[in-house]
């Protein structure tokens, strides 16, 4: 980063959600991270000031209308996010397989073949699970709508427990995903 390049401002706030207490970060380009609870405020925050900047602080100001979108999400009334997303956390091949998986509509799955076919890497099921396994903005980024081949649940980050209550608000759990 050159002198001349000013370093960003990245706002956080926590919001409550039917999946359990969320972190939200967002900067000047957008949404940077969603956490679980299960991940330490600290550390999210640690990672976000080496790898983007290290201006950050609590401005739920800044998070506000992804709050929002969220809210209107879990209950319901909203399909779509449309805010803005910044994936400075993501490398390459991570930013073409999330781009894959937030094209799949509410209520659609995907198979992990079939991401990394659509990211162009048609042998890589198994990286494109590492890659939505690491994926800094989920639920924003539905990488909750990839399954197994043959339609199993398959695995997800924060939690298979969060992965079926987003499917079912989806309305696309079937009983053959067990």
């Amino acid at each position: 980063m050159s002198a001349a390049t000013p370093l960003a401002e990245v706002g956080y706030a926590t919001m409550d959600s039917p999946l359990g207490p969320l972190l939200l970060a967002s900067g000047p380009r957008g949404l940077l991270r969603v956490a679980f609870s299960e991940e330490r405020v600290d550390s999210v925050l640690e990672d976000i000031a080496l790898r983007v900047s290290p201006r950050i602080s609590e401005e739920p100001a800044a998070v506000e209308p992804v709050r929002r979108a969220l809210e209107e999400y879990f209950d319901g009334r909203r399909r779509e996010f449309g805010v803005a997303l910044d994936l400075s956390l993501l490398g390459p091949f991570a930013q073409r397989v999330l781009g894959v998986t937030s094209e799949i509509p509410y209520g659609g799955v995907l198979s992990y073949g079939e991401v990394a076919a659509e990211a162009g890497s048609p042998r890589a099921s198994r990286a494109v699970g590492n890659a939505l396994g690491s994926n800094p903005i989920a639920v924003v980024i539905p990488c909750h709508r990839v399954l197994r081949s043959g339609g199993a649940i398959g695995g997800y980050g924060a939690g298979l427990h969060r992965k079926r209550w987003l499917l079912e608000l989806e309305g696309s759990l079937t009983p053959a995903m067990g």
